[in-house]
């Protein structure tokens, strides 16, 4: 039995589609036991020039939610280098792990990571092991093979382990900005359940469950100064606490400062603008 999921056709509704790089419309997902279940298999055409993507050298965007993934490839785009990207994060967990778990679609942000959590019981290296099962077409994509991307220190040490052709690009920013992108960005993905409160915008955000892990009073109180409805703030200062919840940046990035410098390289995306970030990663390839 085959799952019949052309990645061109998925490609019209990633949030990349706008962007122009090589069609990625090659790469699928080989059989796992989980999630497609035993003998759902998918077997690389042996006439085309499939290869497995853990043999293969591809670089890994690292960062969450707002560090400015997307305005980087869209940047590099600008900077006329060509990218092949495949399946991106989003896609990949939609197919790999929500659909197999819940058997139904979710789009609420704190939902997927409850799903995600429990695929990374199953399968502790998270995405990074899904994209192991990644398989491309080397006869229509052109390197530099993109993944968008990993976080957490069990992915990123996952692949760094596994994948001795993955060099990783790691985005970080400030939580307050990444708050204010999210707010700034209009994605429909964006999506978190906040509770209606008659509690001022402050009180709502420092109830956030773990807040005090990540903001401090003072960045709390800069936020709830937005002037901006107080469900919106609170929703995306949530995604990011329940994010950092389940993946933790600062310990991914500790762990990939222990590597090789022409395998790791680190940029802030609030200490340059989006075509510097992208002239520093031209040099670096």
């Amino acid at each position: 039995m085959k799952l019949e999921r052309p990645w061109q056709a998925k490609a019209n509704h990633s949030r990349h589609s706008r962007v122009k790089f090589s069609r990625f419309a090659t790469g699928k997902l080989e059989a796992m036991s989980l999630p497609f279940g035993p003998g759902m298999t998918l077997e690389p055409n042996p006439v085309l020039p499939w290869r497995s993507l853990a043999n293969l050298e591809f670089l890994v965007l690292v960062g969450v939610t707002g560090v400015g993934k997307t305005t980087t490839l869209e940047a590099l785009q600008s900077a006329g280098l060509e990218l092949s990207l495949l399946p991106d994060r989003r896609l990949v967990t939609d197919v790999v792990m929500i659909e197999a778990l819940a058997g139904h679609p979710v789009s609420d942000r704190e939902e997927r990571f409850a799903w995600t959590a429990k695929y990374r019981k199953l399968h502790p290296g998270g995405m990074a092991e899904a994209i192991g099962k990644l398989a491309v077409n080397l006869g229509l994509l052109r390197p530099p093979l993109v993944f968008d991307g990993l976080r957490g220190l069990e992915e990123v040490s996952y692949a760094a382990s596994q994948y001795a052709g993955a060099r990783f690009i790691v985005l970080d920013a400030p939580d307050t900005v990444r708050v204010q992108r999210l707010l700034g960005r209009s994605d429909a993905f964006d999506k978190m359940t906040v509770n209606t409160s008659n509690a001022s915008t402050l009180e709502q955000l420092v109830s956030i469950p773990g807040v005090e892990l990540v903001f401090s009073r003072f960045e709390l109180e800069q936020l709830s100064n937005l002037d901006l409805p107080a469900s919106e703030v609170v929703a995306k200062c949530k995604i990011v606490v329940t994010e950092r919840r389940n993946y933790d940046p600062i310990a991914a990035r500790e762990y990939l400062r222990t590597l090789p410098g022409e395998r790791v390289l680190y940029l802030d995306t609030t200490a340059h603008p989006p075509l510097e970030v992208a002239k520093r990663i031209g040099a670096w390839l």
